[in-house]
C-alpha cells in the first residue's frame, strides 16, 4: 500500500517540477525584455511554487485514500471468496499442522474423520517436495478417495520458515479438493459402454460335418448353435452367424472381466456334443476391443482369430490394449488332410524366388536338425530355380556337429552356409528372406535381416505365439504339421519345376522329421509318414542318420547326473536342473527332458540349465499335461509335448521357482 501511493506521490513531483520549470524560464526571458516586471515575477513564481506544494499535498490524500479504500474492499472479497468458496479448501502446514479451513471444507467432510486423510495426503506430498523443489515446481496435483468420494486436489507450496535449524524447511500449502465422483463415474460409465467384437469359429467345420451321419446334421448344428447363444446371452451380447461355420460377437466392456473369470467355459461344453468316437467338436474365439471404431475393433479381431489358429485352434485370445491374452488350447492339434494349401504355397513361393534376385534362409538362434535340415531342402528349390541361396546359421555347438562334417565333405556346400556379418553384407532389397522352424521375430538368427528387406516367406510349425514376424508376404504356418521339415518336404513335391534331392539333403530333412517326433512317436499324422516315405525314395541312410543323434560317453554321463536331480511334483512331473554353466545347456537339457519321459509315472519333464547368458528350459510331455502353455506364460512356446523357453536375468533358483508356480497355476486352472 505505502509503495503503490509512493509511486503515484513521485510521478505527480516529476510534472509538477518539469511544469515550474518551464513557467521559471518563460518568466526570465520577459524579465529579461522588461526589467521593471522581476519583483512582480519572482513574487508570483513564489505564489505558484506554494500553490503547486499545496495541491500537490492535497492530490496525494486523495489518492492514498481511494487507493486504502480499495484495498480494503478487494482484501475483504478475498477473504469472503476464501472463507464462502464452493469448493472446500484448507491451509496447511507440512508437519500436518492445519491452520484454516474454509466453511464448504468443514461441512463436505463433516461426516469423514478427515485428519486421518489429511496425514496420508501430506504424507504423499512431502515425498514430492524434495524434487519439486529442484525443478522450481511448486504446484501439487494429487488424487484421493475421502470417504465414498473422489478428489483432484490441487494447490501450490511456498516455505513457511525453519523453526529449528537441525531440522527440514517447512512448508505451507492452500490445497483446493475438486470432487471428480461424477466425472470418474461418467468415464467409466463411456468406458464400459465401449463394445467389444468377438469371432467365433467352429474348427474344421467341414471335415466334422462329412463325419456326422446326414439325419444327425441339423440336429448337431441346431445344439452347436444353441450353445454359442446361450454363452452369448450370459453377457448380454449380440450374436449374428455371419458364415456356416462363423459367428460375430458384440458386448460391451463392462462384461469383460466376466468374460475372463469363466476361463470361457464354452470350449467345454462345445466338446460335450458328441459326434463319434473319433472325432471332438472345439471351438476358436477371437475377442478385440483395439480401435476406435467398430471397423477397426472387427480388423483386430480378426487378426487375433489368426493367432489362435495359427495356435492350433481350441482355444480363446483376447487382444486389449494391444497385450494378448489366452484361454485354453490345451488339446493336440487336429490333423488336416487337404494338401490343396501346400501346392498353393508350394507355387507361391517358386515365384517369390523368381521375382528376387537371390535367397537367404534362416533358421532360430542355437539352431537344430529340424532348421538346418528345412533350410537345405528350401536351399534345393532355389538351386533348381538357378537363383544364388545361402543359409545363415551358425552351426557350432553339440546340436550340429555331426551334421555339419557330413555337409563339409560334400564340395557343394563349402561356401552355402554364412554367418551373421556375410548376411547383412549381402542382403538387398530384392533377397528373399525365407524363415524356417520359427516365426518368432525375436527368435531368428539375425533379427536385423528381418528390417533389411519386405520380401520375407515363414515356413513353420509351432504354436503362433503374439511375436510372429508381420512383414511376411507369405506364410506357410501349419501346426499340426509334426516338423518343419515335414512341410519342407510336402513343399518339394508340388512344385511345378521338379526338385530332385541328393541323398544327402533328403537324410537332413528326414532327420528334422525324427528329432521332432523323437523317432516317430509324438505328434505323427499321415502327412507324417507321407514325407518320410517321400524323403526314403532318395536312398536314405537310416544307420547314417541314427548316428547324427549319437551323444559322446561324457555327454551320456552328463545327462544321467542330471537326472539324478529330478524332483517330482504333482506326482507326474519331472524337474531336473543342470547345475554347470555350459554353451551347450540347452542341448544337454533337451537330451535330458528326452530321458526323463522314459521313466514310469513321469508325463512331463522339465530340465533347467544355463549357458552362461540366459537359463534354458527344455519340456517335454507324453500328450497328457500341455508344456507349451506352461512355458509359453514365461516368454516361451513349442508344442503340447514339446517347448522350450529362455530367461534372462534371474538366477536358476529364481527360475524354478517361477516354473513351479506356473506349473501350479496350470493345474488348479484345469481343475486337475
Amino acid at each position: 500500500m505505502q509503495s503503490s501511493n509512493r509511486k503515484i506521490f513521485d510521478s505527480l513531483v516529476s510534472r509538477t517540477k518539469i511544469y515550474l520549470v518551464i513557467i521559471f524560464i518563460l518568466l526570465v526571458i520577459i524579465c529579461i525584455f522588461k526589467p521593471i516586471l522581476i519583483i512582480p515575477a519572482v513574487a508570483l513564481f513564489i505564489a505558484i511554487i506554494g500553490y503547486s506544494y499545496f495541491a500537490n499535498n492535497k492530490r496525494k490524500s486523495e489518492i492514498s485514500q481511494h487507493l486504502q479504500d480499495l484495498t480494503l474492499n478487494v482484501n475483504q472479497a478475498a477473504k469472503n471468496s476464501l472463507i464462502y468458496s464452493p469448493i472446500p479448501l484448507i491451509i496447511v502446514e507440512t508437519d500436518g499442522n492445519i491452520i484454516w479451513r474454509s466453511t464448504k471444507f468443514v461441512s463436505e467432510f463433516a461426516n469423514v474423520d478427515i485428519n486421518s486423510y489429511i496425514s496420508d495426503l501430506i504424507d504423499n506430498i512431502n515425498v514430492d517436495i524434495e524434487a519439486k523443489n529442484k525443478e522450481k515446481d511448486k504446484s501439487i496435483v494429487k488424487h484421493q478417495k475421502i470417504g465414498n468420494n473422489e478428489y483432484k486436489i490441487l494447490g501450490e507450496f511456498v516455505k513457511s520458515g525453519n523453526h529449528d535449524r537441525k531440522k527440514h524447511d517447512k512448508y505451507m500449502m492452500i490445497l483446493y479438493f475438486i470432487d471428480e465422483t461424477e466425472n470418474i463415474k461418467l468415464k467409466n460409465e463411456y468406458n464400459d459402454s465401449k463394445a467389444c467384437i468377438g469371432i467365433i469359429m467352429v474348427d474344421s467345420y467341414e471335415e466334422m460335418i462329412q463325419q456326422i451321419d446326414i439325419d444327425q446334421r441339423p440336429q448337431v448344428i441346431a445344439e452347436i448353435e444353441k450353445s454359442i447363444y446361450e454363452w452369448a446371452n450370459e453377457y448380454e451380447g449380440i450374436i449374428v452367424k455371419s458364415d456356416r461355420d462363423r459367428f460375430v460377437y458384440l458386448f460391451e466392456q463392462k462384461y469383460m472381466d466376466r468374460v475372463k473369470e469363466s476361463k470361457f467355459t464354452i470350449l467345454d461344453t462345445i466338446k460335450d456334443i458328441k459326434i463319434n468316437s473319433r472325432a471332438q467338436l472345439t471351438l476358436s474365439i477371437a475377442i478385440s476391443n483395439d480401435g476406435e471404431t467398430g471397423k477397426e475393433k472387427y480388423q483386430s479381431a480378426l487378426s487375433t482369430m489368426d493367432v489362435v489358429l495359427g495356435r492350433g485352434g481350441d482355444q480363446a485370445a483376447i487382444r486389449e490394449n494391444g497385450k494378448y491374452q489366452f484361454f485354453g488350447g490345451r488339446a493336440e492339434e487336429i490333423e488336416k488332410r487337404t494338401k490343396v494349401k501346400a501346392r498353393i504355397i508350394a507355387h507361391a513361393m517358386e515365384e517369390l524366388i523368381k521375382e528376387n534376385d537371390q535367397v537367404l534362409i534362416m533358421g532360430h538362434v542355437n539352431p537344430d536338425i529340424d532348421a538346418l535340415g528345412s533350410a537345405i531342402g528350401m536351399y534345393r528349390l532355389a538351386k533348381n530355380l538357378e537363383k544364388p541361396v545361402y543359409i545363415v546359421a551358425d552351426t557350432k555347438g553339440m546340436a550340429l556337429e555331426n551334421v555339419k562334417k557330413s555337409l563339409d565333405e560334400a564340395e557343394e556346400y563349402k561356401e552355402l552356409i554364412i554367418n551373421k556379418e556375410t548376411a547383412e553384407e549381402k542382403i538387398t532389397e530384392k533377397t528373399l528372406l525365407i524363415i524356417v522352424d520359427t516365426h518368432k521375430a525375436s527368435y531368428v538368427e539375425v533379427p536385423s535381416l528381418l528390417e533389411k528387406t519386405n520380401q520375407i516367406a515363414v515356413i513353420d510349425h509351432h504354436r503362433r505365439s503374439t511375436d510372429f514376424i508381420k512383414k511376411s508376404i507369405l506364410t506357410f504356418h501349419e501346426v499340426y504339421a509334426s516338423s518343419a521339415a515335414e512341410l519342407v518336404t510336402e513343399l518339394l513335391q508340388y512344385t511345378q519345376t521338379e526338385t530332385i534331392l541328393t541323398e544327402l539333403e533328403a537324410e537332413m530333412l528326414y532327420a528334422g522329421i525324427m528329432m521332432d517326433t523323437k523317432n516317430f512317436t509324438f505328434k505323427t499324422g499321415v502327412r507324417t509318414f507321407e514325407a518320410a516315405a517321400y524323403l526314403r525314395k532318395y536312398g536314405i541312410d537310416i544307420i547314417k542318420v541314427k548316428k547324427w543323434f549319437q551323444s559322446d560317453l561324457e555327454t551320456y554321463n552328463t545327462v544321467t547326473e542330471i537326472i539324478k536331480t529330478t524332483e517330482i511334483i504333482n506326482n507326474t512331473i519331472g524337474i531336473a536342473v543342470y547345475e554347470k554353466e555350459d554353451k551347450n545347456a540347452n542341448i544337454i537339457c533337451a537330451k535330458s527332458a528326452d530321458e526323463l519321459l522314459t521313466i514310469g509315472n513321469i508325463t512331463a519333464s522339465f530340465v533347467l540349465g544355463n549357458d552362461g547368458e540366459k537359463i534354458n528350459i527344455s519340456g517335454r510331455s507324453i500328450g497328457d499335461i500341455n508344456v507349451q502353455v506352461i512355458l509359453e506364460n514365461m516368454g516361451g512356446g513349442g508344442h503340447i509335448t514339446l517347448a522350450g523357453a529362455q530367461i534372462e536375468g534371474k538366477t536358476i533358483e529364481e527360475v524354478k521357482a517361477e516354473l513351479i508356480e506356473k506349473i501350479n497355476e496350470y493345474f488348479s486352472e484345469s481343475g486337475q
